[in-house]
């Protein structure tokens, strides 16, 4: 069973990692002064690069949106993957063997090797697929293609390729490149008969299913011959890296514009997710021969940022007894979300690959606006089942529908709801109120419970502090922000002396005295620069953890590594001189409250104090 990964191991990921060498996989970037580096955002859109990063210590922050944190945020930011995923997968290429708590496991070093052969296995399949499309006994596949309205642009965008006729022609590409049959019995490619394995997929046009990291763990199989007696599509069935209930067709070319609009857009087939993303619907993704099911609701939800703050999951659907059905199941998994379910029935029962054909890229964008919600389609077509000209059927349709609209997780709109069922229904809009209050008190709309991570001070629960940014108009205040920056950027340009200094000093603007904080706590675990922010940005409140990332990666007045020591020495120098002053202010104090005649020798030992830091502070700024 999967465990906690251990700390120190996910301190070692992230030592190992070069997140320059990963940002640069995604963003173009340039030299921004002494160890920084810049580029434009890939969190939000902008002209003018604000996103900013220091690979010595492991950091990234954006200026314009606020977005920041270690490579692992960067990964999760960018694939929409979980934390232990990303580590596991980042661990696995930087080959870092992790452990886990309590017992628990996570992938063996048999498994990791096991998976990635069968990933190289699927990537030189896609291509060698993608290389027969042009082969010329895929002109039926072209044809095909051309058909519905596709070009070879559609057909590269989304790999599409041919799997030619004939039995082993994979199989013997396969072989050349050194795979053994005993590991491609285990990729799905093949199946076994009598003599041993042969090709899954012949005569068939391929589209190959990605995972959200883009990688290659399926295919789906178009059947294009008369002859061909299997199946009109073929998929690859589950293997270790391929789980239909846990991946969603198009995912890969979608997932950031998802997570742009939050929206999500979920069709039927390969073809429907062409046609919209090539009439402008770029957030369209669909299930592979399965229902839209939980696991689809965990990748859509991580994509959506599903946490109350809008959204929305469109379904598209053929108008038919089939598509009303999944569409019914979709809306069994509606209160697993927050974001509002819709649903979207093509004109005459087409699908959007038959609307774009027969009526152009406007009539996909029009489909899709012109969807409602789904739990209004739910009642509308259960409803149907009962005959409302009676008395019973009235009744038992009121019995249906009450549940229904009592789940509506928008309490303005259950009230409009219960009144369009009372019009719907014929019958008296009190005894229609009477039973969706009924229903609710049976259970009704689910309550949802609030997502990590959000206040939960509505609930009874743990108030997150509220800090005011600091006003570095206030010359103390600037000097402080100065300070943090120098401390969280060049941790080992500190002495221990000054380190012990660090420790004693007393900032005075809030959230630079939190942040403060979480560098005393962090220095007792910290032991590699690359860790460091990541380790403060653990100590401190959740509200500051942008601020520790924009004053990691802040860029400083220097040029050269000699203006950085210079500048950093300066910075720590008028720190601990103002821990002086405060020292000083304090003494003073005390001094003028004293009677020197009832205590001549404290007094005469404060003074003696106020000399000595005097004469320190002459040190630290050379005027001595």
């Amino acid at each position: 069973m999967a465990g906690l990964i251990r700390r120190e191991d996910i301190d070692a990921v992230r030592e190992r990692a070069d997140l320059r060498e990963i940002v640069e996989q995604y963003v173009t970037l340039r030299g921004a002064g002494v160890g920084s580096w810049k580029g434009l955002c890939p969190f939000h859109d902008e002209r003018t690069p604000s996103f900013h990063i220091r690979p010595h210590i492991g950091t990234y922050h954006c200026f314009g949106c606020g977005e920041s944190g270690d490579v692992f945020a960067f990964l999760m930011g960018m694939e929409h993957t979980g934390f232990t995923e990303t580590v596991e997968q980042l661990a696995a290429k930087l080959g870092v063997e992790l452990h886990y708590e309590d017992g628990g496991s996570g992938p063996s070093k048999q498994e990791i090797s096991r998976r990635q052969r069968l990933l190289d296995a699927h990537k030189i399949a896609d291509e060698y697929f993608q290389r027969q499309l042009s082969s010329p006994e895929a002109q039926i596949g072209r044809e095909f293609l051309t058909g519905r309205g596709f070009g070879r642009q559609e057909a590269t965008d989304f790999g599409v390729g041919y799997a030619p006729k004939g039995w082993d022609n994979l199989l013997g590409h396969l072989r050349t490149k050194g795979f053994r049959d005993e590991e491609l019995t285990h990729t799905g490619l093949f199946s076994e008969g009598n003599r041993g394995i042969y090709d899954r997929f012949r005569g068939r046009l391929i589209w190959p299913i990605r995972d959200i990291t883009g990688a290659t763990v399926g295919f789906g199989g178009r059947r294009l011959y008369d002859d061909d007696k299997g199946p009109k599509y073929l998929n690859s069935p589950e293997t270790q890296i391929y789980k239909k209930s846990q991946v969603l067709y198009g995912i890969e070319h979608a997932k950031r514009q998802i997570a742009k609009k939050k929206q999500l857009v979920v069709v039927e087939g390969y073809t429907d997710v062409m046609a919209c993303h090539a009439a402008g619907i770029d957030t369209a993704v669909a299930t592979c021969g399965t229902a839209f099911g939980e696991g689809h609701v965990k990748i859509a939800r991580r994509l959506l940022s599903d946490d109350g703050g809008g959204g929305e999951v469109i379904f598209t659907f053929d108008g038919d007894e089939a598509g009303q059905s999944a569409a019914l199941k979709a809306f069994d998994e509606d209160q697993q979300f927050l974001a509002r379910t819709f649903i979207a029935i093509g004109p005459e029962g087409m699908d959007p690959c038959d609307v774009r054909q027969h009526r152009g890229d406007e009539a996909v964008r029009e489909l899709i606006e012109s969807r409602r919600p789904l739990f209004e389609f739910a009642i509308r077509a259960g409803m149907k089942r009962y005959d409302l000209s009676t008395v019973e059927g009235r009744v038992g349709a009121l019995r249906y529908a009450a549940p229904v609209v009592a789940g509506i997780k928008d309490p303005g709109l259950r009230p409009a709801y219960t009144r369009e069922l009372a019009g719907w229904l014929g019958m008296d809009m009190r005894d229609v109120q009477a039973a969706v209050q009924s229903a609710g008190g049976r259970g009704g709309p689910r309550r949802q419970s609030a997502p990590q991570g959000q206040d939960t001070a509505a609930a009874g629960g743990p108030v997150t502090p509220r800090f005011q940014r600091p006003d570095t108009r206030d010359p103390a205040v600037a000097m402080e922000r100065q300070a943090l920056e120098v401390i969280l950027q060049h941790p080992t340009r500190l002495t221990a002396e000054q380190w012990e200094e660090i420790f004693a000093v007393r900032f005075t603007a809030p959230a630079h005295a939190a942040v403060h904080a979480g560098i005393i706590s962090a220095a007792a675990s910290a032991t590699d620069p690359r860790n460091w922010v990541a380790t403060v940005s653990d100590e401190v409140p959740q509200p500051l953890r942008s601020l520790v990332g924009e004053l990691a990666v802040s860029q400083l007045p220097a040029r050269t590594e000699d203006d950085v020591e210079r500048y950093c020495q300066s910075i720590l120098n008028r720190l601990v001189e103002l821990k002086i002053t405060h020292q000083k202010a304090s003494l003073l104090g005390r001094l003028q409250r004293m009677d020197l005649r009832e205590n001549p020798e404290e007094y005469q030992r404060l003074n003696r104090e106020l000399m000595e830091l005097e004469q320190r502070r002459r040190v630290l700024r050379g005027d001595d």
